[in-house]
């Protein structure tokens, strides 16, 4: 007690404070007395007793605590309140980010009061003390719920269960009556709702609403993938018979509404196994030398008319979902595989950009407008890719003028700045249960570019269309903002050290320099890690009625306007599109910028679904490669270690900083290196490395990594 008494003789009076108000903030709303505190602090004796008394004394009069009843103090909440959404930490605490501060607010794991992540909720901040203090708070009331169902593993005995859910999403086990359970065996994978959390309880009490299967098991998987997520993968019988209740067959009056263009040459290119045709061609050679080039896009919304069930269900998905093995589409399947798939040799309604271009690829005159077409050849890539190289095959002429087109059409968007971002696919052979039996690489070859070409030539029209008007109405672009300036410049720092420059003065200057750089790295080690960190300076692709136009394409007005049977916006493009030509007024921007926000997040969450399910299959591919030696290069760093790429298989694992023993190692963020605090060892983005698998997790998706030194390799050797 002596020694404590002694600290305290010698810390400063705001030290002594800031103690003082730690032990309030643990318990904000709880009155304690300075026999309470001083015990607290280790102090209680009379001088201990006295010293405290002075200091909350003085904490009282500058307003940091309140003495609520005679004798007893608790913490005044001297910020007011604040609104915002928990970010949940995996060690109980969370963080509340407002729009009405600067700063997040942490709160402590007793201050959640059972608020979960993504909450909506009222918080009482309390005043920051001291030079480095945080803003922390208590959360008051949950405005509105976030997500109460999660993905876990049953854990059960005869009394009772438990569901345990990654600690990423809620760090709490949930409690689960046997009469709730579902009859789910111990140890599967079930989906739990939270039912019930009393106040006073440790843990929230939740029912088993669907049991997804065993741990291992590919449909398990990937259906828990999207349950943890929030994608739904079925569709309900109610939703089935209003889309079988469509049409086959196409009214001869709609068909007196539209362009006709059945008799043009059509054609569409598209992956060897793919059923939902969205996009078709067609080209005709004109007298003059000129080309009628069509981009026809199926006509969804002829189909999925507004206030139907098929509408709100499109607009709540927002876009199919890829996963490694499957597609998750965003309509049933009548709409999506049948009557709006742009199927060879049979009549389907379309909606069409339709160009008059000269040889050198520039548009002469544009058309937009509802048609039907029929489509004389469907190609899969690889057999367009054969035309394209031997120039023999089907519609040869054809294809190898829309090759010669889309590439003066891209040499023409790098020339404006746009950015080359071709990095490696990877894909999965895959047997019939669903596992990985091998690992390839996905490469985009001209005739993908040809089609990717053509959709960004409709997709940029269009908006310019809309959007060049002298008074625009509403309408949902695609946008994509400038880089930040501090990462481009961390990012430029960064590969000076490997002999590499980029512009940073912004605009066109950078992106070519950047375009420049890809093309120096292309076939080495570190080509995909820069390629990554480049991406990573650039603020994301979203939807929004604020037109800024597209940076990595080099667009001042861009949309999504060629793929309506897998994504939303096309559908509202589509519509909107259709009101100008008919020179109707424009609709609500509040309304449809709240789609487009919905519509943002939903392609977030599929995008996140996709990269679970492929690191699943990596995780699953290098199960039985545990103990075997691979040679690699660091692809990320953190501060609690490095990930490392596989060479051949681009499989991704990390090395934990527990694990280098020595020495002592920082994170140091903006050179993206871990440095040994006395060797000066450091490993940084790009290292080439030797790593041996130590752990493959199925259940985490995480692959663990041991680092292999040169003194390592010649211990193997010898054992050998």
């Amino acid at each position: 007690m002596a020694r404590k008494n002694e600290h305290y003789r010698k810390v400063t009076a705001s030290e002594f404070s800031s103690d003082i108000l730690a032990i309030f903030r643990k318990s904000p709303k709880k009155p304690l007395n300075c026999k309470q505190i001083a015990i607290q602090l280790g102090v209680n004796n009379k001088e201990g007793l006295d010293l405290t008394e002075k200091y909350l004394t003085s904490l009282t009069q500058k307003g940091e605590l309140e003495e609520c009843q005679k004798g007893k103090y608790r913490l005044k909440s001297n910020m007011g309140c604040i609104t915002g959404r928990v970010d949940l930490t995996p060690y109980g605490t969370a963080y509340v980010v407002s729009p009405q501060l600067e700063e997040d607010v942490f709160v402590a794991s007793p201050n959640l009061n059972h608020a979960l992540n993504n909450d909506l909720v009222k918080v009482a901040v309390f005043a920051p003390h001291g030079r480095r203090a945080r803003l922390e708070g208590e959360v008051l009331e949950i405005l509105e719920e976030g997500r109460r169902e999660f993905v876990g593993i049953i854990e059960r005995n005869k009394k009772y269960s438990f569901v345990v859910v990654d600690k990423r999403y809620i760090p709490y086990d949930i409690f689960v009556d046997n009469d709730d359970t579902m009859n789910a065996k111990n140890g599967q994978k079930v989906v739990v709702k939270i039912t019930d959390w009393p106040k006073k309880a440790k843990n929230p009490i939740g029912k088993i609403t669907s049991v997804l299967g065993d741990v291992g098991n590919n449909e398990t998987e990937m259906h828990a993938i999207l349950e943890e997520f929030d994608l739904p993968y079925r569709f309900s019988k109610e939703l089935d018979d209003e889309a079988n209740a469509l049409p086959d067959e196409i009214p001869a009056s709609e068909i007196k509404n539209r362009r006709d263009f059945r008799d043009a040459l059509t054609f569409t290119i598209d992956p060897a196994d793919a059923k939902d045709f969205d996009d078709a061609l067609s080209i005709e050679f004109l007298e003059d030398g000129t080309y009628q080039i069509g981009v026809h896009i199926a006509d969804v919304t002829y189909y999925v008319r507004p206030e139907t069930k098929l509408e709100e269900e499109a607009k709540k998905r927002g876009t199919s979902v890829y996963l490694v093995d499957r597609v998750v589409p965003m309509l049933p399947e009548k709409l999506s595989n049948n009557v709006c798939s742009l199927r060879p040799n049979e009549d389907k309604l379309t909606f069409s950009a339709v160009f008059i271009m000269d040889d050198e690829a520039n548009v002469l005159k544009q058309w937009f407008g509802r048609t039907i077409i029929r489509s004389k050849r469907r190609f899969a890539y690889e057999e367009a890719q054969q035309v394209i190289e031997t120039g023999e095959g089907d519609l040869v002429k054809e294809i190898l003028t829309m090759d010669k087109l889309a590439k003066k059409l891209r040499a023409a968007r790098y020339e404006k700045g746009a950015i080359s971002f071709d990095r490696k696919e990877v894909k999965f052979h895959l047997d019939k249960n669903g596992h990985p039996t091998g690992v390839y690489f996905k490469e985009s070859k001209d005739a993908n570019k040809l089609i990717e070409e053509f959709m960004l030539l409709a997709n940029k029209k269009v908006a310019e269309f809309v959007g060049k008007q002298s008074s625009a109405p509403t309408f949902v672009y695609r946008v994509h903002d400038n880089p930040d300036d501090m990462k481009l410049k961390d990012f430029s720092n960064f590969i000076r050290k490997f002999g590499y420059r980029i512009n940073t003065s912004g605009g066109i200057n950078t992106s070519k320099s950047i375009n420049k750089l890809l093309g120096d790295l292309k076939g080495k080690s570190e080509c995909d890690i820069f390629a990554g960190l480049a991406v990573r300076s650039m603020a994301k692709a979203i939807y929004t009625t604020e037109n800024i136009g597209h940076y990595g394409l080099a667009f001042d007005y861009y949309c999504h306007f060629t793929s309506p049977i897998r994504r939303y916006p096309d559908m509202m493009v589509h519509r909107l599109l259709d009101r100008y030509l008919k020179k109707k007024g424009s609709v609500s921007e509040e309304e449809y910028e709240e789609y487009c926000k919905h519509a943002s997040s939903r392609e977030q969450l599929a995008a996140n679904a996709e990269r679970a399910s492929i690191k699943y299959k990596q995780v699953e591919w290098m199960k039985d490669h545990v103990g075997e030696i691979f040679e690699g290069t660091v692809s990320s760093i953190t501060e609690w270690g490095f990930y490392v790429e596989l060479d051949g298989n681009l499989c991704e694992g990390m090395v934990s900083i527990r694990d280098l023993s020595d020495d002592m190692y920082v994170f140091d963020d903006r050179n993206y290196c871990l440095r040994g605090r006395y060797t000066k060892n450091e490993y940084t983005l790009g290292d080439r490395v030797t790593v041996k698998i130590a752990r493959a997790d199925l259940v985490k998706r995480q692959l663990d990594f041991v680092l292999i030194t040169e003194d390592d390799k010649g211990t193997e050797s010898d054992e050998q």
